[in-house]
């Protein structure tokens, strides 16, 4: 008869694989995944490197030497073709009150120049895919819009950044998704002229 083991302590666990998986693509393959999973349930500001890294079985030094920061890590994890630095760099400098037509430029810009890409495909699918409607969000509140108004909005920043985005993403929407003629081949002075106004008033202006 076998003696019946007297000591219920928990065994103890194998130890968790350190540094960078066999193969190069499966780490930035299964970083990418767990990033996804990590964003869609805790959000940007809650998702940590060493908690994705954790999820993917790697070192978190992973994530720096495969995309260099946990910014450039969610946009990989979204597929998006721009970088919100680069971005920011450029629609920040200049006078507050023109913020506005310095945003619409720019999105139209960086759109225009894919077609909508990857983006479009984003925005497509955020009426059916509950993980692509947050990722976005996320994108919109605490990876671009806000931290481009943050500085000069007088109060109520998230609802600011909110109805910005409603109108960015309605433009993709409308231009590039549903192709709302004459929204659809209108020339970018035309809609800067037209939404610009709107945008500003969601920075800076009085929202009653």
């Amino acid at each position: 008869m076998t003696p019946s083991r007297t000591d219920t302590s928990p065994e103890p666990a194998a130890p968790r694989r350190r540094g960078r998986r066999p193969g190069g693509g499966d780490t930035r393959s299964a970083l990418l995944a767990a990033a996804r999973e990590a964003f869609v349930e805790l959000g940007y500001d809650g998702a940590t490197v060493r908690g994705i890294a954790e999820r993917a079985g790697v070192d978190a030094a992973m994530v720096n030497h495969w995309f260099g920061s946990k910014e450039q890590l969610f946009i990989a994890a979204m597929q998006l073709p721009l970088d919100p630095t680069l971005i920011l760099d450029q629609v920040l400098p200049g006078d507050p009150e023109r913020l506005g037509e310095r945003i619409i430029t720019m999105f139209l810009t960086v759109w225009d120049a894919t077609g909508g890409g990857q983006l479009a495909a984003l925005v497509q699918s955020v009426s059916s895919h509950q993980e692509a409607a947050k990722m976005l969000r996320e994108f919109i509140m605490n990876v671009l819009i806000k931290r481009l108004i943050e500085a000069i909005a007088p109060d109520r920043v998230a609802m600011r950044a909110n109805l910005i985005g409603s109108q960015l993403i309605g433009l993709g929407m409308a231009r590039y998704v549903v192709k709302l003629e004459p929204m659809a081949s209108a020339d970018h002075a035309t809609l800067v002229r037209a939404l610009a106004p709107t945008i500003q008033r969601y920075a800076t202006g009085d929202l009653g």
